[in-house]
């Protein structure tokens, strides 16, 4: 009888630490003083985006420099002033974050997307891969041509009007 009851106290020494550990972590994270804020980085996006891609919406027309895909629904994005990007890539909305540089640079980081089975859902995939993998644009009247590191085109959108 005496090994379970010397089991079942240390089990109980070790459950009271990890509670100690638990309400410590606790009583930092709710403390009343608030977090520093981190220095902004130089060339950060405090300054709004401008430009003919910033606010409007691109509808997908081509992947490469040639294949059209059908999609259940239209892929599309669109960048706010503030980075923030958000639109479908023919299945699943999606949301992430841009940065446009010098002579016509662009990266578009942290794409997050809902995760809806689509029929489609291989060439919905190639959608996204094609705005991560961006690295230069051109704008064309109404087209939009992202180009990836290698300056190979990777794909093409059209404005909506």
């Amino acid at each position: 009888m005496t090994p379970t009851v010397t089991k079942l106290s240390a089990l109980a020494r070790r459950w009271g630490a990890i509670s100690l550990a638990a309400s410590a972590s606790l009583l930092v994270a709710c403390s009343s003083t608030p977090p520093a804020s981190a220095p902004e980085e130089p060339g950060g996006s405090a300054k709004p985006l401008a430009g003919e891609v910033i606010d409007q919406r691109w509808n997908l027309l081509l992947i490469g420099t040639h294949e059209r895909l059908e999609l259940p629904e239209s892929a599309h994005f669109r960048i706010a002033p503030d980075g923030r990007v958000s639109g479908s890539d023919g299945c699943n909305r999606f949301t992430g974050e841009a940065e446009l540089g010098d002579n016509q640079r662009i990266s578009i980081e942290e794409l997050a997307t809902t995760r809806k089975a689509c029929p489609r859902l291989e060439d919905a995939r190639r959608v996204t891969e094609m705005l991560e993998n961006a690295y230069r644009y051109l704008i064309d009247h109404d087209r939009l041509v992202f180009f990836g590191p290698d300056s190979g085109v990777i794909g093409g959108w059209r404005k909506a009007n």
